[in-house]
C-alpha cells in the first residue's frame, strides 16, 4: 500500500519500520525517515555522489550537470533556523540547474495570517517541483508529504530536519563520509562507531543509528551523562535488528577502540525549562587535543556541526578530523539524492563513464 492510497490516520500510526517498508514501495519520491533506505541505494547513492563530485570538477562537466534540471524548481521552506543545511541543498540544487525559491520566517507566509500548514504547503507546490523543508515540529514532514500524496500535485518533499526525530539527509552524508573515510579498508562492515554528547535528542545520531544498522557487524557505543543517553526506542530497535551496541559515561575508555567518532553539541533549544542543559555536567564530553594520541591511526573524528566546545579547535589540524569534509560532503550526497529522485541518475553515470573513466 503506498502513501497516496492510506489514510493519514494510518500512515501515522505506523511504526518507523513500518513507515519505511512503505515509502520503499513507491518510486523514490518523498524522503522522509532513515529506515526507508537499504544498503544497496546508500551504496548506489554513495557512488552517484562521487561521480558528481568528480564531474563538475571540469567546465564540460559542470555545464552538463547545470542542464540536468533547468527545468525544475525547488523551494527551501525551513521554519527553523539553519545555516549548514539550508546552504547545502541550496549548492546541491544549484550543482544540477535548479532554481530555488525560500521561506525561512513563517512570519513572512500567510501562516501569519492563520493559514494552515496543510494549505501552505500545497500552495507551494503550486509554484514549485520539490519541496525542502526543515522544521522545529517533530512528524511535519511526514503530515505534509501525506497532504501532498492525496493532492492533484504530488510534488517530493525532503525532510530536512523534523523536530527531534529525524535528520534522514544528514544521515546520508554521514554514511557517505563514512564510506569514503574507509573504502581503502574493508567498507563499514565490522567498524566500530562511538557517538559522543546529546543522544538523547540528536535526530542525527537516531537517523544514522538506524542507517547503520544496515551493516554487517557494526558495533554501537553510545557515550553521554545519564540526563542524555541515547533512548530506549532506538536501544529497542537495535536489539530487535540484533546490532552489537553499548552504552557508558566513561569517555576516554571508548576513545582507543572507536573506527569513528561521532560527536554532537548539547541541543539545548529543545529545552523544557530554560537553562536546564546548563545544570548537566557535560566536562568529560569533549575531544581534547590530548585525545589524539588515544585515537586509532586509521580513525575519524565525525561532528555534525554547529560545534560548541566539545571538540578542541586544536583537533582541527589532524588528519583524521573529518568534519569539514563531512560538511561538504553533504552538498555531493544531497545533489545525488536530488538526480535520483527527478530520474536523471542514469545520465550522470553514463556521462561518467564515457568522459571521466
Amino acid at each position: 500500500m503506498s502513501l497516496s492510497s492510506m489514510s493519514w490516520d494510518e500512515f501515522h500510526a505506523m511504526s518507523p519500520d513500518e513507515k519505511g517498508a512503505h515509502l520503499l514501495e513507491d518510486t523514490l519520491s518523498h524522503v522522509l525517515i532513515a529506515q526507508q533506505f537499504r544498503r544497496d541505494f546508500l551504496e548506489r547513492l554513495g557512488s552517484l555522489a562521487t561521480q558528481i563530485r568528480l564531474t563538475s570538477k571540469t567546465p564540460a562537466g559542470s555545464r552538463f550537470l547545470l542542464e540536468l534540471l533547468s527545468h525544475k524548481r525547488a523551494m527551501l521552506f525551513f521554519s527553523q533556523p539553519s545555516t549548514r543545511t539550508f546552504l547545502s541543498f541550496s549548492a546541491a540544487c544549484q550543482i544540477l540547474g535548479m532554481r530555488i525559491g525560500e521561506v525561512r520566517n513563517p512570519s513572512t507566509s500567510s501562516e501569519f495570517k492563520g493559514e494552515s500548514k496543510d494549505d501552505s504547503i500545497r500552495a507551494f507546490s503550486s509554484y514549485f517541483d520539490m519541496i525542502i523543508m526543515r522544521t522545529e515540529i517533530g512528524g511535519l514532514a511526514e503530515r505534509m508529504a501525506w497532504v501532498l500524496s492525496h493532492s492533484e500535485r504530488p510534488v517530493p518533499i525532503i525532510n530536512a530536519g523534523s523536530g527531534k526525530d529525524q535528520h534522514p539527509t544528514q544521515a546520508l552524508l554521514d554514511i557517505y563520509t563514512l564510506q569514503r573515510s574507509f573504502e581503502e579498508r574493508g567498507g563499514i562492515d565490522g567498524k566500530t562507531v562511538t557517538f559522543v554528547g546529546d543522544l538523547a535528542r540528536g535526530r542525527t545520531v537516531r537517523s544514522l543509528s538506524m542507517l547503520l544498522a544496515q551493516y554487517e557487524g557494526v558495533k554501537q557505543v553510545f557515550v553521554a551523562p545519564d540526563e542524555l543517553q541515547v533512548g530506549e526506542d532506538i536501544l529497542g530497535l537495535l536489539e530487535k535488528k540484533n546490532v552489537e551496541f553499548r552504552t557508558t559515561n566513561d569517555f576516554e575508555s571508548s576513545i582507543p577502540d572507536a573506527d569513528a567518532i561521532y560527536m554532537t553539541r548539547i541541543q539545548d533549544e529543545w529545552d523544557a525549562e530554560k537553562g536546564a542543559s546548563a545544570k548537566i555536567d557535560i566536562s568529560q564530553f569533549s575531544f581534547l587535543e590530548k585525545h589524539l594520541e588515544l585515537l586509532g591511526k586509521n580513525s575519524v573524528l565525525m561532528h555534525p556541526l554547529p560545534r560548541r566546545t566539545e571538540i578542541a579547535p586544536e583537533v582541527d589540524r589532524d588528519p583524521r578530523a573529518v568534519y569539514w569534509r563531512q560538511m561538504r560532503n553533504g552538498m555531493w550526497i544531497r545533489a545525488a539524492l536530488i538526480a535520483e529522485i527527478f530520474g536523471v541518475a542514469e545520465r550522470i553515470n553514463d556521462y561518467h563513464g564515457e568522459n571521466l573513466d
